[in-house]
């Protein structure tokens, strides 16, 4: 049988890579991440990447292997995850996925959907009519559909995209075509902190994000991505990246733009906490709880 991969994630804020280096201190091991968008070099500080020291202490993969005028997706993402998995296990190191992409996580978990690839011009019709008529009105199209699919997107605007397209194209939703079998079997340790704990903890990052320049950051991926071109590109569905662009444009303070960030990521955390109990079947923990299961399993491996 394939060897148990432990995977760790928590809502965003939280402290998934502090954690992860905490343990990497005691028991050696080799960090895959799964994150939708530290996959892009250039977006480093929006997207709290790990910084270079910490990269250098414990080997992680999966950063910084993307261009941010490319479309990456989660069939690649669990191509290049399970490729990363097998040269770490294959090396006899240890391997500790860690991430808050709860969709890739599933797939890495379950399989990926053998869903019709995507279809650009498809998808930039659906992402127009976001604009235009508003998440509610799409997300009713799918719930006058398929009620239970409309419940599993979860209000992520991504997802209800991606689902419309898929079912205009076929009539069939994502969820209906099933998976193919996943590489290895995983264990999931979850955790998140008490809530004014966690949104004090959001608040600081913004702060600090926004006073190391992501403005600026934002205003470089402009010059490089269009943000307005539809579909949109995969890189400016990154939390934040338009109100650190509007700052620097100077149509948005930074009060401003802080507290829009800090309202989306509240938001974000809920989402990602519904989404590690009902899609992931995990049990929420502390971080200490997390950090004691963790180490256990990774000792005893």
């Amino acid at each position: 049988m394939s060897p148990v991969i432990p995977i760790l994630t928590a809502p965003t804020a939280a402290g998934k890579t502090a954690l992860a280096l905490a343990i990497a201190a005691r028991v050696p091991l080799e960090i895959v991440s799964a994150d939708a968008f530290t996959v892009y070099r250039g977006l480093d500080i929006g997207t709290a990447k790990p910084a270079p020291d910490e990269r250098n202490a414990v080997p992680h993969h999966l950063i910084d292997i993307a261009e941010v005028t490319e479309f990456y997706d989660v069939a690649r993402f669990v191509r290049d995850a399970e490729a990363a998995l097998h040269d770490i296990l294959a090396r006899g190191k240890q391997p500790l996925v860690v991430g808050g992409t709860g969709f890739y996580l599933r797939a890495l978990m379950r399989g990926l959907p053998l869903t019709p690839p995507s279809d650009p011009g498809t998808r930039g019709a659906i992402e127009a009519e976001l604009h235009s008529r508003g998440l509610d009105a799409l997300l009713a199209e799918i719930a006058g559909a398929h009620p239970a699919e409309a419940a599993r997107m979860e209000r992520n605007p991504r997802r209800i995209v991606r689902a419309l397209e898929v079912y205009r194209s076929t009539g069939r939703f994502p969820g209906e075509f099933g998976t193919s079998p996943p590489a290895f079997r995983y264990q999931v340790t979850a955790f998140t902190r008490p809530s004014a704990e966690l949104e004090a903890r959001m608040h600081q990052r913004i702060q600090v994000m926004l006073d190391q320049g992501w403005p600026q950051e934002a205003r470089w991926l402009a010059s490089r991505v269009e943000p307005a071109t539809l579909p949109r590109p995969t890189a400016w569905q990154a939390l934040g990246y338009t109100e650190a662009l509007a700052v620097a444009e100077g149509s948005m303070t930074l009060s401003e733009a802080a507290a829009a960030v800090l309202g989306a990521s509240r938001q974000y955390a809920r989402r990602q906490l519904t989404f590690m109990r009902t899609q992931l079947g995990a049990i929420i923990q502390t971080v200490d709880g997390a950090q004691a299961e963790l180490s256990h399993h990774l000792v005893i491996r």
